[in-house]
């Protein structure tokens, strides 16, 4: 046997091999022969399950290799979208705990009275200076008239008090002309009594020349009577002498009647110095009197404000029988009608200012370092999801009410403090005010849910 039919012979299959160590022959059963061709035949079996085992695991072991591959590229992008969402998030805070706001006020009279006329209806839309109902005017008509007619006899009194017045105040302008007079009078009287008086001298020296004449004439005819017997003189002679003495005796005596009636006239005319000295002060007693009569206007000038103050009250509740819308806005809560009676300040309805609306929103107390006055902001509201809203930043809040679990309760003296631990702090959330700009006609309402987001600004957040 050469060494290639060895070696053909060693790669042969087992049962081959046995085969050409057999005899020719009828063939020998051999037991372990036997086991051995089974054994060979189950691997013979076994060996092409193998095979294909290994083949489908070549084919599949590139597969987890991928798929991690693939897990990891989708979280990396969700890692990356994730942080930009974040960042954004940051940069742009966003709440969708916000609602719509705007200013509302209730409408009440001014005066009390039944409505006569109410030309509005709930949920309308009027604008500023619209009729929105009327109290009966009638009683505060009257009012006003009542007031004018009181203004009108209160001008009519000053004009009667100020002929009065004028009238008194003749009175003393005649007093005063009579004291005046008087003193005049007293003037001339004094006067009159220095004539007197100088009359009276004049008389007592005329006096004292006549009884100087008369003495002279006695002495003269004295002398010449005892002449007249020794007839050294003639009877004419001392008839003339007696005449003279008569004459002078005469003379004395006029020039003593006229010396009593000077000094009477002196005395007369003192007197009625003195008179007219108690007139003068009888006058002057009169023009106090009639000065002090005199009445005074300001009693009833002092009321003409009082009727004016009046009128304009009577007018003024007059014009607040009707009431006028005093902006554009909403009417809302209207539940009354025609006839009701109504008080002053007693409110009606409500109007809504539709000029203005706002969306407070409530940003977490980490998020307001990004949110500052004049901030742009984006709107959404929940009716409204696919209409964007734009809206400017007006306002920061600066204050809320603390949590007394924390801050414990404020009050007058010493802080109460809770005994306890807080393991999680929750962010305090504060209202930022946004204006909405240009908002949509009809689409806003006081209430609604809406969402808030806030861009930056250049510039130091307030």
């Amino acid at each position: 046997m050469t060494d290639d039919n060895r070696k053909e012979q060693d790669q042969a299959p087992p049962e081959a091999r046995v085969q050409q160590a057999q005899p020719s022959g009828p063939p020998q059963v051999d037991s372990s022969q036997i086991r051995q061709s089974e054994e060979h035949q189950q691997k013979s079996k076994q060996q092409p399950e193998h095979e294909e085992n290994q083949h489908d695991e070549s084919l599949r072991k590139p597969k987890p290799i991928l798929g991690w591959l693939l897990l990891g590229c989708v979280v990396l992008l969700a890692s990356i979208v994730v942080l930009m969402a974040v960042g954004r998030a940051v940069e742009n805070p966003r709440t969708d705990d916000a609602q719509v706001l705007a200013n509302f006020i209730g409408m009440a009279p001014q005066v009390d009275g039944p409505i006569l006329q109410l030309p509005i209806r709930d949920n309308q839309y009027v604008k500023a200076g619209d009729l929105l109902f009327v109290v009966d005017e009638r009683p505060y008509r009257y009012a006003l008239e009542r007031a004018l007619s009181q203004q009108d006899a209160l001008e009519g009194q000053i004009e009667d008090r100020q002929r009065s017045i004028n009238s008194q105040i003749s009175g003393v302008h005649v007093a005063q002309a009579n004291i005046a007079s008087n003193y005049s009078n007293r003037d001339a009287l004094n006067a009159t009594i220095s004539e007197a008086e100088a009359n009276l001298a004049d008389s007592r020296a005329a006096l004292l020349r006549a009884e100087a004449d008369r003495k002279y004439a006695a002495d003269n005819l004295h002398r010449l009577e005892p002449l007249l017997d020794q007839q050294f003189v003639t009877v004419d002679q001392v008839e003339q002498a007696r005449t003279l003495l008569e004459t002078r005796t005469r003379a004395v005596e006029q020039a003593s009647a006229q010396v009593t009636l000077s000094e009477a006239h002196v005395r007369t005319t003192r007197s009625h110095y003195q008179q007219s000295g108690a007139e003068v002060e009888q006058s002057e007693a009169q023009r106090e009197q009639a000065a002090n009569g005199v009445e005074t206007l300001a009693p009833l000038t002092n009321q003409r404000e009082e009727r004016a103050a009046a009128i304009r009250t009577a007018r003024y509740n007059l014009n607040n029988c009707r009431v006028y819308a005093p902006f554009d806005g909403y009417i809302t809560n209207l539940t009354t009608s025609v006839g009701e009676y109504v008080h002053t300040g007693v409110q009606v309805f409500t109007m809504i200012d539709s000029r203005v609306w706002w969306v407070v929103a409530n940003f977490r107390e980490t998020q307001l370092s990004h949110v500052a006055l004049g901030s742009q902001a984006d709107l959404f509201l929940m009716s409204h999801e696919n209409l964007p809203l734009r809206g400017v930043v007006e306002s920061i809040g600066h204050g809320v009410t603390p949590d007394p679990s924390v801050a414990g309760v404020i009050s007058p003296g010493l802080p109460a403090i809770e005994r306890s631990l807080s393991w999680v702090h929750l962010a305090a959330r504060y209202p930022v005010r946004i204006r909405i700009e240009s908002p949509p006609s009809g689409l806003v309402r006081i209430g609604e849910n809406a969402v808030a987001v806030v861009h930056p600004v250049q510039g130091p957040a307030r």
